[in-house]
């Protein structure tokens, strides 16, 4: 009854389901455990964040380059305000509210590359009449530590003006200020008013960002493709017993419905010798 899986066909349809199975597995259990070693870093860099918060400021030179152990890590660089290359960053959200940075670079006395310092958040659109002038003469700046940004991440506005950044790193400000500038910035902990702090951002890759759902998201796919191929499986299989039962039975070829007669139409009759008759064959 069952010699249909022998054939070639039949042979197509199992290897495939055999082999389907376990990659399917593997790949399911592999995105699982992306997703789980992203759970694991983001609980891990919520742990540095904490610790970060009541440590003690390091200097700026011995935190860099940046890295994902010492993003949002308190530093302390003393230099310069430039007040005159400050750039305004728009379209920035902090708790619900649309607003923009204030990014003033700093001149370090060790003759450094300038460094980024956002000096705080203001709310609305970017006016550089509503932001506080930059303290002058020489300054010690306290603050967290960020890497440069990706615009992938920030989707920044297009066509901004003279003035105004959509990404701070060094890419995007190589072209706009006159000296080479760290490829890493610092977010100040405790800005003068009307400015509001900029709570450090975590390192990219590192959270429960939308690509760990998505790895979440693969692992539930992955199970998905191994219940509809056992699912096929099983239907095209209990489609070839039908047939067969239908052929045994006469009511039509294995794999072909039987004959249904025409609607209206009377049913054949069978003669005295046994013989099937139509029913409009004369009598």
């Amino acid at each position: 009854m069952y010699r249909f899986l022998l054939t070639p066909r039949w042979w197509g349809i199992n290897v495939f389901v055999v082999l389907s199975v376990p990659f399917c597995l593997f790949m399911g259990f592999w995105q699982l455990d992306r997703f789980e070693d992203r759970v694991d870093s983001h609980r891990e860099r919520e742990k540095q964040a904490e610790a970060a918060e009541v440590a003690e400021p390091r200097p700026l030179r011995e935190l860099l380059p940046v890295t994902t152990a010492t993003v949002g890590e308190q530093a302390t660089v003393t230099g310069t305000f430039d007040p005159e290359q400050e750039l305004l960053v728009p379209e920035r959200m902090l708790d619900g509210e649309r607003g923009f940075y204030v990014l003033t670079p700093l001149l370090p006395d060790d003759g450094g590359d300038a460094l980024p310092v956002v000096r705080g958040w203001l709310a609305g659109d970017a006016d550089p009449a509503a932001v506080p002038p930059a303290p002058t003469g020489e300054v010690t700046v306290t603050g967290a530590l960020q890497g440069a940004e990706s615009p992938r991440d920030v989707g920044p506005p297009t066509g901004l003006p003279p003035g105004q950044l959509g990404v701070i790193g060094s890419a995007s400000l190589i072209n706009v200020l006159p000296y080479p500038v760290e490829n890493a910035w610092v977010t100040v902990r405790e800005p003068a008013e009307p400015l509001r702090a900029v709570p450090p951002a975590t390192a990219t890759n590192t959270g429960l960002d939308i690509k760990a759902f998505q790895n979440l998201g693969y692992t539930a796919e992955w199970f998905a493709f191994i219940a509809f191929a056992l699912f096929m499986w099983y239907r095209f299989f209990r489609r070839e017993l039908e047939a067969q039962r239908d052929a045994a039975l006469g009511l039509g070829e294995p794999g072909t419905p039987a004959a249904v007669p025409a609607a209206g139409a009377a049913p054949a009759t069978e003669d005295d010798a046994g013989r099937t008759r139509s029913p409009s064959a004369s009598v």
